[in-house]
């Protein structure tokens, strides 16, 4: 779950542009889960989740202002790109919580992901948390989570997965992206506070994230390398220094797919190609597990 960042103070309530960390299960289409997603891919679902079970969609029509951060779930994420490439081969579940570190991501992970059997058990998920845990403990000692417990954190949420039936080959750790401190100092003084984040201090959790992904035998995408690769300017991929842009979530999207990718493309498409439906008989082609 992931697409933003963080709170200015540990006093300020989170804003509709705080990070909003994330999981993300891939989760093969059960049949009774149909009839909600053609009404959300008809746009019959609030544009912004309200509840961690709210179901991932793209709104169509949707614009964003210049500037404004693009969330993973909304027209152009990287989630909702997920979506849309797995249509009719998987439900893609986004959990995003504004503002949340990996010492709230880990209580409530129990609560989210449940071991399932056959459709319900995932076939893949992401972990993405850092830029939350990354703030800097003087100036937001709220969301600051220490180094060493990040670590910790993020290694007792793989083993949690682990022991509801989700090994550790369909697990996707994403390192927190660069942060751009001069946009982002500038949002943070508008809200009357100090800078609260440091890219060289944000580089120090993606490299932990990276050694954890090693230890726990995880794919994991660098964000934070590859958006600073050959020191090419990186502020494009940031709306406001911290959240992610339309152009962030595309290289997001185009990274994680990759990783993605090799999990699911064993798996069948649900339900027949409509020319391919018996026509004397459709319900031949169109009962049974999905796959034909």
């Amino acid at each position: 779950m992931r697409s933003g960042a963080g709170e200015c103070s540990d006093s300020s309530r989170p804003r509709p542009g705080s990070d909003k960390a994330e999981f993300t299960a891939l989760r093969q289409c059960p049949r009774e889960n149909r009839e909600a997603w053609y009404k959300l891919r008809r746009g019959r679902a609030p544009p912004f989740p309200r509840s961690p079970l709210q179901w991932l969609t793209a709104r169509p029509g949707l614009a964003f202002p210049r500037g404004a951060p693009l969330f993973s779930f909304q027209q152009g994420g990287w989630g909702a790109s997920l979506a849309d490439k797995l249509v009719r081969k998987c439900d893609v579940l986004n959990r995003g919580f504004s503002g949340y570190n990996t010492r709230w991501a880990k209580i409530i992970l129990p609560r989210l992901i449940k071991k399932g059997t056959g459709l319900d058990s995932p076939v893949a998920v992401t972990i993405f948390f850092g830029a939350n845990d990354s703030a800097l403990k003087d100036e937001n000692p709220k969301q600051h989570v220490p180094l060493d417990e990040y670590v910790a954190n993020l290694k007792s949420m793989v083993r949690y997965l682990k022991s509801v039936d989700v090994p550790e080959h369909r697990i996707v750790l994403i390192s927190p992206p660069p942060l751009c401190e001069a946009a982002w100092e500038r949002e943070c003084l508008a809200q009357g506070c100090k800078l609260n984040r440091l890219n060289l201090v944000v580089g120090e959790y993606a490299g932990a994230c990276l050694q954890v992904a090693r230890d726990c035998g995880t794919d994991v995408l660098d964000l934070w390398t590859l958006m600073q690769k050959d020191g090419q300017d990186f502020s494009s991929f940031l709306s406001d220094g911290l959240h992610l842009s339309p152009e962030g979530n595309e290289f997001l999207f185009s990274h994680l797919w990759p990783l993605i990718e090799k999990k699911v493309s064993s798996l069948p498409l649900l339900l027949p190609y409509w020319r391919d439906v018996a026509e004397a008989k459709p319900e031949l082609s169109l009962l049974g597990d999905g796959d034909h």
